[in-house]
C-alpha cells in the first residue's frame, strides 16, 4: 500500500477488512484442527453472509462506490465538484458517503454508489477555469471599439491570467441590442471573484467612454 501510495483512508479501511476476514478464516481453521466439523459452520456463515448482503444491498453498493472513489480518485478533499445535481467543496470522502459543503454553507451527503456511477464534474482538477460574463450594449455603438476598451480594462486585473488571453465575442443581436460574452481565465478558487469584478470593470468602462446601453422600445396600440 505504501509503494502504491494509496489514500490513507483506503489503507485504514482495507487493513480493517483484511483483519476481520483473516480472523474468521483462523477460527474456521482452528475449529477444523481440533476436530469440530466446519462444513455446517461454513454453511451457516455463508447463509448469514447472504442474508446480510441482501439486507444491506444499498449500503454494499455505496461501499463498493467508496472503494472505487478512493482508488481512482476522480476528486479529492477540497476539490469543488458537481455530482447528483449538487455543487460544493468536498470536505470528506467516507467509505459510504461523500460530504460536500455548498457556497451557502449547507452540508450535503452524497451516497458513493450513486456518485461513482454518475457524472462527476470536477471544477478544481485542472487548477484553472474559464469564467463567463454576458453584457448587453446598444447596436449603435462601434462594437469593435467597445470590445477593445473592455479588453484593455480587464487584462490589467491581477487574478486574470494572460495565457490564454481573455476573449470577448459578440454572441447575438436582438432588438437593437448586442450581447457580448467576456470569457476570462483564472484559478479555480478565484473564478467567482473574477466574474464579479469583470462586471464592475465593465460598468466603469461604459461610464468613462459613454457607451450606450440598449433602449427598450414599447409600442402601445389603442384598439
Amino acid at each position: 500500500m505504501d509503494k502504491k501510495d494509496l489514500d490513507v483512508s483506503l489503507r485504514t479501511f482495507l487493513l480493517s477488512l483484511l483483519s476481520v476476514g483473516l480472523k474468521v478464516i483462523l477460527i474456521v481453521t482452528v475449529a477444523g484442527m481440533i476436530g469440530i466439523g466446519t462444513t455446517s459452520f461454513v454453511t451457516i456463515l455463508g447463509a448469514a453472509g447472504l442474508a446480510i448482503g441482501l439486507a444491506l444491498q444499498g449500503s454494499l453498493s455505496n461501499f463498493a462506490g467508496g472503494v472505487l472513489l478512493l482508488i481512482f480518485k476522480p476528486y479529492k478533499v477540497d476539490d469543488v465538484i458537481e455530482a447528483q445535481g449538487q455543487i460544493g467543496k468536498v470536505t470528506e470522502i467516507q467509505v459510504f458517503n461523500t460530504l460536500l459543503i455548498t457556497a451557502d454553507l449547507k452540508t450535503i451527503i452524497l451516497p458513493n454508489g450513486a456518485v461513482s456511477n454518475g457524472t462527476i464534474v470536477n471544477y478544481s482538477k485542472n487548477g484553472l477555469l474559464r469564467g463567463n460574463v454576458d453584457l448587453v450594449v446598444s447596436a449603435n455603438n462601434d462594437i469593435d471599439k467597445v470590445k477593445e476598451l473592455l479588453f484593455t480594462g480587464i487584462i490589467k486585473h491581477p487574478l486574470i491570467i494572460k495565457v490564454p488571453q481573455p476573449e470577448i465575442i459578440a454572441v447575438k443581436i436582438i432588438d437593437n441590442a448586442v450581447t457580448l460574452s467576456i470569457k476570462a481565465y483564472g484559478k479555480s478558487d478565484d473564478i467567482s471573484q473574477i466574474n464579479s469584478e469583470i462586471v464592475e470593470i465593465s460598468k466603469k468602462v461604459f461610464e468613462q467612454n459613454k457607451i450606450d446601453a440598449p433602449v427598450q422600445l414599447r409600442v402601445i396600440q389603442n384598439i
